[in-house]
């Protein structure tokens, strides 16, 4: 069985106020892109005592015990029974970039096995596991866009659509800390709601929606910076950092000429 999990951008990043729990609340909106990583599972002819996986591609410095697609099926397991896999996973989704690659793998690989197996499970039930593994990873189970807010786990259904425009997604090759992000920015209850903002016409975007993290993060990694600039110099509509960085995406109403500087860096390009 072979899926193929999708990548997700930020459109806007509010850090609301610091839980009692240690985590932040937050306001953002969480929107799939095509960029996806290819995963597969066999069951194996002869039992295995574990599941086993394998990844290529993108490197990700991980061990099979943190990979969260085998915490994700350790809780699966825990509602319904299957074997032990052999899997698969290439990695086209970079690592620590604010995409949510590891926990699109891991809502896609409980959606899968809860068809395969027929398990049965309900949406809602996958959500709830899903989120003892990451606080975007509930949002991989059904990829529409949203509003999350609270650790990013409360989920609104939002009326945002950009089909039809450009995407180009940069990758500046840095990795930032997601817990160092958090620790450095400073958080601050909004005067504006994120759903109104967004509804207003694209073009007033880049005045009116921000990702709070891009303060500190661009102090810090001024060429995650640049790359903004960048993708507007070259005629984005809007720009962001996704997440707590380091990717970089701009949203353009043609498919622009990129830079030669730029085209290494760029990961991923085409029509939303």
């Amino acid at each position: 069985m072979v899926i193929f999990p999708r990548a997700k951008i930020n459109i806007g990043l509010r850090i609301v106020n610091k839980r009692v729990d240690g985590f932040h609340n937050i306001e953002t909106i969480l929107y799939p892109i095509e960029l996806r990583d290819a995963l597969e599972f066999i069951v194996p002819s002869e039992p295995f005592e574990e599941d086993h996986i394998v990844s290529t591609g993108i490197i990700t410095d991980c061990s099979p015990s943190d990979n969260l697609i085998i915490k994700a099926l350790i809780r699966f397991r825990k509602q319904f029974p299957i074997p032990f896999l052999n899997i698969h996973l290439h990695k086209a989704i970079p690592v620590g970039a604010g995409l949510g690659g590891g926990s699109s793998d891991a809502a896609s690989i409980m959606k899968c096995v809860n068809r395969f197996f027929n398990a049965g499970l309900e949406t809602e039930v996958l959500k709830t596991i899903a989120s003892e593994l990451g606080s975007d990873c509930p949002f991989f189970i059904e990829s529409v866009p949203v509003l999350a807010e609270g650790r990013g786990e409360i989920l609104k259904p939002i009326p945002v659509n950009l089909r039809g425009y450009y995407l180009i997604l940069t990758n500046p090759a840095v990795k930032v800390s997601t817990i160092e992000a958090y620790r450095n920015c400073i958080p601050k209850k909004p005067s504006s709601n994120l759903n109104d903002l967004v509804a207003k016409p694209l073009a007033e975007w880049k005045d009116l929606i921000v990702n709070d993290f891009e303060e500190t993060v661009f102090r810090e990694y001024p060429v995650i910076k640049s790359f903004k600039e960048e993708l507007y110099n070259i005629g984005a509509i809007f720009s962001s950092m996704s997440g707590s960085g380091s990717a970089v995406y701009g949203i353009f109403d043609h498919k622009p000429e990129i830079p030669a500087k730029m085209i290494r860096n760029v990961i991923y390009s085409g029509v939303l």
